[in-house]
């Protein structure tokens, strides 16, 4: 006899298991009810997708920039230099154009984050 704090029997819990493996395996919802189902995304809706987004201020270029690189590197990739970066861009399937944003960068520096990089791309782009 189990003595813990569970609300729900064994069988139920089977039960509840069999009940969501439709939803939990499709990853979207599996119902025929448009009642049911969670509320889309409206249009309206703030673009959390691309960055930061706070009520005082949109993201910056800086932060957009570096949104996108840490999204597409992650970590592992650090340090590196600017052709160590498109390479890892490149294998995994970045967007084209934040390939050739790299290109610009100077090849001989090398990079502790994608926060550098970012910083690097826009001070380029003021500066030409």
């Amino acid at each position: 006899m189990q003595r813990g704090s569970d609300r729900l029997s064994v069988h139920r819990d089977d039960e509840m298991k069999a009940e969501l493996r439709g939803l939990l395996m499709s990853g979207h919802p599996t119902r025929t009810e448009e009642w049911n189902d969670p509320e889309p995304v409206a249009e309206d809706d703030p673009e959390v997708a691309t960055g930061p987004v706070t009520p005082q201020r949109s993201p910056t270029a800086v932060d957009a920039l570096h949104y996108e690189l840490a999204r597409n590197l992650g970590r592992s990739v650090f340090p590196a230099k600017a052709g160590r970066l498109r390479a890892a861009l490149r294998d995994r399937h970045a967007p084209d154009a934040l390939v050739d944003a790299l290109r610009d960068l100077p090849g001989q520096v090398k990079y502790a984050n994608s926060h550098q990089v970012a910083e690097a791309l826009v001070r380029g782009r003021s500066e030409a």
